[in-house]
């Protein structure tokens, strides 16, 4: 590749606002002309791009041509999407496979997001890739959906099904615990749902390896489909929780919590299912990218050093 802008590949970040979007545009910056877009357009400093209108997708990226399209836009709200499937599907299932199809037409690099909600989440063992999907909840089959487009159109595109995001952007768990652990000193925090915390941070600096492997190779396709990418080692929210005071009150945090008590997912009912195993099977993608994933208490120590620096 040259070093000349002009011949530097466009890489187009859809959803540039969202955890993994805004750390994206920290780390593929090295590898080409970023253009960030977002639902919010112009109000960002970004291109529009709007999961729920289709067309804006094509409008956009027939315009500018990008070599590479990553999606980090989704519908993510999982309770409310009991009640809004339709919204759900449409961004998670519909959008994707419109820009997967405008990235094949162009012969572009797709890169997708999915989730671990796509499996029902039984059992102790990790999930691998070409495990049985059987969503309980309608975000999940929302995501299944999105992978299936995707599949169903081919061309250069790679699916990473994360679990447990978190960054010091957005809403997440780790700035909701820090935020009760000011206010509260006795909180519950689920015993019985077990994965791996996975930062954001994390998920863009692979998905950064990804598109220099896939650019810097003489055939993209032999890295096409889906894997599964978290962060190493695993825990329950609870255990998640613990980790999270220890860490800030380590870094000189004043909090007011002092008692964290497990209780089980059927005593804090919720209007989606959630799976009990979200484990991760994340060998196929170490193997295939030669990658070793980062530990979830490291990214955790790093994201709560930012959201806790001065200013």
């Amino acid at each position: 590749m040259t070093t000349t802008a002009s011949h530097q590949p466009l890489i187009l970040i859809v959803g540039a606002t969202g955890q993994v979007g805004r750390s994206l545009l920290t780390e593929v910056v090295g590898l080409g002309r970023v253009l960030a877009a977002a639902r919010t357009g112009a109000a960002s400093g970004f291109e529009h791009a709007d999961l729920a209108e289709p067309s804006t997708l094509v409008q956009l990226v027939r315009r500018v041509k990008p070599q590479v399209i990553i999606n980090a836009a989704a519908y993510t709200a999982v309770d409310k999407a009991e009640q809004d499937e339709s919204a759900a599907l449409q961004a998670n299932g519909v959008a994707p496979a419109v820009l997967a199809d405008e990235a094949k037409r162009l012969g572009a690099l797709f890169i997708h997001y999915s989730s671990d909600y796509v499996f029902a989440g039984s059992g102790v063992s990790k999930r691998r890739e070409e495990g049985v999907a059987a969503p309980l909840n309608a975000y999940g089959r929302s995501k299944l959906a999105g992978e299936q487009a995707i599949a169903a159109v081919g061309g250069r595109a790679v699916i990473l099904r994360t679990s447990w995001v978190f960054s010091a952007f957005g809403h997440n768990f780790v700035k909701t615990m820090l935020r009760l652990g000011g206010e509260r000193e006795r909180i519950q925090v689920v015993s019985d749902q077990i994965g791996s915390p996975t930062s954001a941070s994390y998920i863009a600096r692979s998905t950064a390896h990804v598109v220099r492997t896939m650019l810097g190779c003489k055939d993209p396709l032999r890295y096409t489909g889906t894997y599964h990418l978290a962060c190493d080692g695993e825990t329950s929210w609870y255990g998640f929780a613990l980790e999270i005071f220890a860490e800030a009150r380590r870094l000189g945090a004043a909090l007011k919590v002092r008692e964290v008590v497990p209780i089980h997912t059927a005593d804090y009912p919720l209007p989606a299912l959630r799976p009990l195993n979200s484990r991760l099977d994340t060998g196929k993608f170490a193997t295939t990218f030669a990658a070793r994933p980062a530990s979830w208490q490291d990214e955790l120590r790093a994201v709560i050093e930012q959201l806790l620096a001065p200013g």
